[in-house]
């Protein structure tokens, strides 16, 4: 276990993984939240639902993408993944990086240390075919990663064609913070997409992928790694504070 800033981080190794029998690794932040996890019998492998199934948008919405720019690093699964694209890393937490390097076989050195927007803000306009924001702390996604102004510097920052992909915690019914992103984030984008993963309880909080592009998101449900897609409800728009 280490301590970094206020949160704990530990690497774990289990025979099972959500019911799925083998031989894990995994980050978990002090919430107890897994933020990645590797198969130690073939480590290629991507284990988390939500991971394949940005994957999966991302290569069936724009195959031919070329760069990439992804607020939160966890462990590299998806930027290990498109290894042969250019895809840059902002990470808050060298603290992460270091054990992504140690036990989870990271090591392409495309990550930046700092605020994800801060480091986005010093980008070029049209850089970027995706922005994927995964970013974490014990409150949930910062706020400041969710509000119009940050959506549209992200659209700014993107191709013509290019989209913001954003995972995100929370329930598929009357969840106040949920739907303001989604809202807000069809104030910036002409086409915003929601899909989640099944639980048992609508009240059960879940794995949300919103993706935001200017034109129809195209996915095939069985390669969406469980996930499906989703109408959510009207929220108010998200602003800075101060």
């Amino acid at each position: 276990m280490e301590i970094s800033g206020t949160q704990e981080i530990s690497v774990y190794e289990a025979n099972q993984l959500y019911g799925e029998v083998g031989k894990y690794r995994y980050l978990q932040f002090s919430n107890e939240a897994i933020q990645g996890a590797i198969d130690l019998k073939d480590p290629s492998r991507v284990v988390m639902e939500y991971p394949r199934a940005i994957i999966h948008l991302m290569e069936k919405n724009n195959p031919a993408f070329e760069q990439a720019f992804m607020i939160g690093h966890g462990i590299g699964t998806i930027a290990g993944y498109f290894s042969n694209k250019k895809v840059t890393i902002a990470e808050v937490d060298e603290k992460v990086v270091e054990l992504s390097r140690a036990f989870f076989h990271y090591h392409t050195d495309n990550v930046v240390i700092g605020d994800g927007r801060v480091i986005l803000s010093r980008q070029s306009p049209g850089s970027f075919d995706y922005i994927v924001v995964d970013a974490f702390t014990k409150q949930g996604t910062p706020y400041h990663l969710t509000t119009l102004p940050f959506f549209e510097e992200m659209k700014e920052k993107l191709s013509v064609n290019g989209a913001v992909i954003m995972n995100l915690m929370g329930k598929i019914k009357n969840d106040k913070l949920i739907n303001a992103i989604h809202s807000t984030l069809r104030e910036a984008f002409d086409v915003v997409q929601a899909f989640s993963l099944p639980a048992e309880d609508a009240a059960d909080i879940r794995n949300i992928i919103i993706m935001g592009s200017s034109k129809a998101v195209a996915f095939e449900p069985r390669a969406m790694a469980g996930f499906f897609g989703l109408e959510l409800e009207e929220g108010h728009r998200l602003m800075d504070k101060g």
